[in-house]
């Protein structure tokens, strides 16, 4: 199962975030990745666990779409931005 952190366990660790971005997506959608998860964990014999990882290590697995698809969780998954996220870029 996904460790989560709460809200408070990230102003404890991390500050106040400057904007939180939550994830959702369709029940259709959720149940389409939630089967291809699956998939994979039977294939390996439960031994292994599939998760959809995106570029900035965000994780969703089996127990976070089942517990968005029961309405346990608001969204799929959070991404905080703190204000050592915000960078400078010049375009030449």
């Amino acid at each position: 199962m996904s460790e989560r952190m709460n809200l408070q366990d990230i102003l404890r660790e991390y500050g106040l975030p400057l904007a939180t971005l939550t994830i959702t997506s369709s029940q259709a959608d959720c149940l389409k990745l939630r089967e291809r998860l699956m998939t994979i964990r039977n294939l390996g014999l439960g031994k292994v666990q599939g998760h959809l990882e995106v570029a900035c290590t965000l994780s969703i697995d089996v127990y976070d779409i089942d517990r968005f698809l029961s309405g346990e969780l608001t969204g799929l998954a959070e991404i905080y931005a703190f204000p050592e996220d915000i960078k400078a870029h010049t375009e030449e």
